[in-house]
């Protein structure tokens, strides 16, 4: 670290003497000092404040949050850019594709796999992009008006598990708490991204306006269980995903520290 800001200064003397022909060092303020242990701690400081801050999401010690800290702003930004996000999603991916190679279906169709929409098949970077990557409160009038650009991407890693799960012959199924309203153009993005063959898309209809995340699929996997289906299966980027009852027999968590939903 301390390598990296001496070399920001010595480009900066450089670029300063390219640019003045009679350029005199005695001009600089003595004397020149850089107090980069300074500097250093508290860099160190919001990295380790962050690093914290985003295991606590993780592993779902945090109480019920709206925004992610203002000092953790570039950090999540960094993260979600980073070959360390793409990482964390393959692993997950990886995990899964192993317990699903090893599951013995029964082979009446009532095998099924459960997968959320958002942030674990479709990436909506862009859009949180443009929103503090989580910094600013969620605003569901805006990210519907995302939704329907269709312009989500599909994170690859699931992709992968995903198609991987169609071929060892489990039925899947999409949860979502996307509304009704948008079924078509959801159905046209996941199908432009890549995914094909699911067993049924879930959407938030009427009847669930107003059910927390948690309720909602729990109710869904629920109806699963009463028309014969066993869930080997559950992945989503929130708790509210996998958490309450039924739940499948293996939960798969994708990272995300950018938004919660209870």
């Amino acid at each position: 670290m301390k390598t990296v800001y001496a070399l920001l200064l010595f480009l900066s003397l450089i670029y300063v003497t390219s640019c003045q022909e009679n350029f005199d060092p005695r001009s600089l303020p003595r004397p020149l000092r850089v107090d980069f242990r300074k500097k250093i701690f508290t860099l160190e400081a919001v990295i380790l404040h962050c690093n914290s801050w985003r295991f606590a999401v993780e592993a779902n010690n945090l109480s019920p949050w709206k925004t992610i800290p203002k000092k953790c702003k570039d950090y999540v930004d960094d993260y979600m850019n980073s070959k360390g996000y793409k990482s964390d999603l393959e692993r997950v991916s990886k995990e899964a594709r192993l317990y699903a190679s090893s599951v013995e279906l029964k082979g009446d169709g009532k095998d099924i796999w459960v997968f959320d929409v958002d942030e674990t098949l479709l990436s909506n970077l862009p859009y949180y992009a443009d929103h503090g990557y989580g910094l600013e409160a969620f605003d569901d009038v805006a990210f519907d008006k995302w939704v329907d650009q269709g312009r989500a991407k599909a994170i690859k890693s699931s992709l992968k598990l995903y198609e991987e799960l169609v071929k060892l012959g489990f039925k899947v199924f999409l949860l979502t708490g996307r509304t009704e309203r948008h079924r078509n153009i959801t159905v046209e993005n996941l199908t432009k991204s890549g995914f094909h063959g699911w067993e049924k898309l879930i959407l938030r209809g009427a009847e669930d306006h107003g059910k927390p995340a948690t309720q909602f699929k729990s109710e869904k996997r629920g109806q699963m269980v009463a028309e014969g289906y066993c869930i080997h299966g559950n992945s989503g980027d929130q708790w509210s995903d996998l958490l309450g009852s039924p739940m499948s027999v293996r939960s798969f968590k994708l990272p995300n520290p950018m938004y919660y939903i209870a």
